[in-house]
């Protein structure tokens, strides 16, 4: 009976995997879930148009490169646009702000094109790769390397790679990613709310602290203007990037000593701890049984992330990669990013790590023009101040000494700096489990559909089914 629950969950998965990624050829910058696929015929009408003010814009651009240390001085700009593939649509803006500065600078045109939350990247940049349009640039998560291994420009010998940790190397240690943020998972928790109803988010280290937390705030609702306890996503066909990937990094690394692979190097073999997977679920469970159930069940990204940032709840599962959106919700309240406590042992840390990187397409026939793109935002001042400031991010470069300002990325700075934070292993995990198997046994336990036991074992045979067929 399990096992035909799953996999009706799954087909409804496939047929939201496949109509996400299909998009409108009438979306524009400023819609929220820009598609890749609708700005081809934009990218070729740029591209047209730069082949006809290519030769009158030419002086221009040349003074205007010699006065500017942002792109690079050695390399010409080209007469056709760099594509540039986003997959954070929070940062679409400034991206989008900074390539204009970029080309007015250079008179290098750069197009970004955005992705939405529900995209399936992977399936995306595939179709492109099949259709012979592929990017010049794009970015991909260290879970998808395998898929993408043998698209990749190397980058050895770009200035930035000295400068940072997180530079994602090929299996013979080419450098072939560059890594532009170091990202946040916890529990993101509204402050004013918290401090309206006496809790410290500091003692929010153990389920038990949470669940008192919880408790209270259910009893609080109504005078303090919640819908729910929590804002949490988990029907599959949609959010399996949130529950089989952020949450399910729970489980993986939460409490780990950054070296400590023993949890993922199981999954990867099709096993679990059983004791820990128990614990786990009576911290999902938890989440589940205080979040608002409309969005629990069908809600999309931006119906949790709306229910959280215009203060209807308290609590949402969503890491420090929403700052950017809160000033559409006009969110001025104070928040922040706690730990993700799931046991009765205490953890004092996130979830913190360069999940994604950006790479270059090797059969672009504009790579040395992408790495100086790419050069000008991990180097230059200006580069800088988008991705930190602008795109609220954290930088993975040492020598940046910007800070971000927004909020929940600001709160992640003690944890860095006192060390205390725990792998994203989950990027280890078989590529596509999420989508194609975890995902689902999250909807089906937030359906009520399994109890904690059944949960415990639908993951142990989800897990082992799936490592099986790799």
């Amino acid at each position: 009976m399990k096992k035909k629950l799953l996999s009706a969950v799954l087909a409804g998965v496939m047929v939201m995997g496949t109509l996400a990624g299909c998009g409108s050829s009438s979306a524009t910058e400023t819609e929220k879930e820009t598609k890749a696929d609708t700005t081809e015929a934009a990218a070729q009408d740029d591209t047209a148009a730069a082949e006809d003010t290519a030769a009158g814009d030419t002086a221009a651009a040349e003074d205007a490169a010699e006065s500017t240390e942002a792109a690079g001085e050695e390399a010409a700009p080209t007469s056709e646009p760099i594509r540039f593939m986003n997959t954070k649509i929070e940062i679409d803006e400034p991206l989008k702000a900074f390539a204009k500065k970029y080309q007015e600078q250079t008179g290098q045109e750069v197009v970004i094109e955005s992705l939405g939350g529900g995209v399936d990247v992977n399936g995306q940049l595939k179709n492109y790769y099949a259709a012979g349009n592929m990017p010049d640039i794009f970015a991909y998560a260290a879970d998808s390397y395998q898929s993408f291994k043998d698209w990749l420009a190397p980058l050895d010998g770009e200035s930035w790679i000295a400068d940072t940790d997180y530079a994602f190397t090929a299996d013979d240690g080419t450098v072939v990613g560059m890594p532009f943020a170091v990202e946040g998972i916890g529990v993101t928790y509204n402050k004013d709310i918290l401090d309206k109803a006496g809790i410290d988010p500091a003692t929010l280290t153990t389920i038990d602290a949470y669940r008192a937390a919880f408790e209270k705030l259910d009893g609080m609702k109504d005078e303090l203007g919640l819908q729910a306890v929590c804002s949490v996503a988990a029907e599959s066909g949609q959010m399996n990037w949130s529950t089989g990937n952020h949450m399910m990094a729970v489980y993986i690394a939460q409490g780990q000593d950054r070296s400590d692979k023993s949890l993922i190097e199981m999954e990867q073999k099709g096993e679990i701890d059983k004791e820990r997977m128990s614990q786990f679920a009576d911290w999902v469970k938890l989440l589940f049984d205080y979040a608002d159930q409309n969005v629990l069940i069908s809600g999309t990204y931006d119906d949790q992330l709306a229910l959280w940032a215009q203060g209807k709840t308290a609590f949402i599962t969503q890491g420090n990669w929403i700052d950017p959106s809160l000033d559409t919700y006009n969110a001025t309240f104070a928040c922040g990013i706690a730990p993700a406590a799931f046991s009765a042992e205490e953890t004092t840390g996130i979830l913190a790590d360069a999940p994604a990187v950006w790479g270059i397409y090797k059969d672009s026939d504009k790579i040395d023009a992408c790495k100086k793109f790419l050069e000008a935002l991990a180097t230059t001042e200006e580069g800088q101040q988008a991705l930190v400031i602008d795109c609220g991010m954290v930088s993975p470069f040492k020598s940046c000494k910007l800070e971000p300002t927004t909020p929940l990325a600001a709160s992640m700075i003690p944890y860095i700096k006192d060390g205390n934070t725990y792998a994203w292993d989950w990027l280890m995990q078989p590529e596509g489990i999420a989508q194609n198997a975890t995902g689902a046994v999250f909807e089906l336990y937030a359906k009520d559909q399994l109890d904690k036991e059944g949960f415990v074992d639908m993951m142990e045979s989800t897990i082992a089914d799936y490592a099986a067929q790799q």
